[in-house]
């Protein structure tokens, strides 16, 4: 009787290129959009003219990472396909800002779709997303988390964090469009991007704790099936 294959460590990862992204991530996503749309309304500007402006960050941020990265992986396309859509979405319709902050919410909703629909695909989004944030981009690393796929209890963390993901941006999607018509556009620009990746946060605290148990229940079993590989082997 042969022991279950262990899962192989990931490869070194540079510490300062993983905090320079996040710190670009929380400046270009949170900081500067909240800045940008009190400086343009301090100015005279529409809310919603501001709002769109303010949009232009997140963009450059997904500019920024193809740039350092130097090609276009799954979480690239899924990020370009969603900044494009709300363009789009933010464009027709009603335009004031409110309507926007509903529309994009909506946008935001659409994503927890996508993620339960990629259940029925041969991988979840979530095993793209993990390997756009635990990997830093090298065929090496990638060449890692792929081999990954191949260990049933890593297809089924996958799965689970797919189904939570969705079922949490729809449920933060809703939240959001109730709040557009609750608060003020004023109230609503500050807490939007903390009900953003306030979500966001807690999901990948979340996805790293469920990451950690499921390896390591995966170390415990194999190293249980080894011991009584060896006892039988002696008996």
């Amino acid at each position: 009787m042969s022991a279950p294959q262990v899962q192989p460590a990931a490869p070194a990862r540079s510490g300062a290129a993983a905090a320079i992204g996040w710190t670009l991530t929380v400046g270009l996503n949170i900081v500067a959009p909240i800045l940008t749309f009190g400086a343009l309304t301090d100015r005279g500007w529409t809310d919603f003219t501001a709002l769109l402006v303010s949009g232009v960050w997140p963009v450059l941020d997904t500019v920024i990472h193809l740039v350092w990265h130097r090609k276009t992986d799954e979480f690239a396309v899924v990020t370009i396909f969603f900044l494009v859509l709300t363009a789009v979405v933010s464009l027709v319709g009603a335009h004031s800002a409110r309507a926007l902050l509903v529309k994009d919410s909506a946008v935001t909703g659409l994503f927890g779709v996508l993620c339960l629909a990629t259940l029925f695909a041969p991988r979840p989004l979530m095993f793209y997303f993990g390997r756009r944030f635990s990997t830093d981009g090298t065929a090496e690393s990638h060449a890692w988390w792929n081999g990954l796929w191949q260990f049933e209890g890593f297809r089924s963390t996958m799965r689970r964090m797919t189904i939570v993901w969705g079922v949490a941006y729809l449920v933060e999607a809703v939240a959001r469009i109730v709040l557009s018509y609750a608060l003020s556009v004023d109230a609503m620009v500050v807490v939007n991007p903390f009900l953003i990746y306030g979500t966001l946060g807690l999901l990948v605290l979340w996805t790293i704790r469920t990451a950690k148990r499921s390896r390591a229940e995966g170390e415990a079993r194999a190293a249980a099936s080894a011991r009584a590989a060896a006892a039988g082997a002696e008996a």
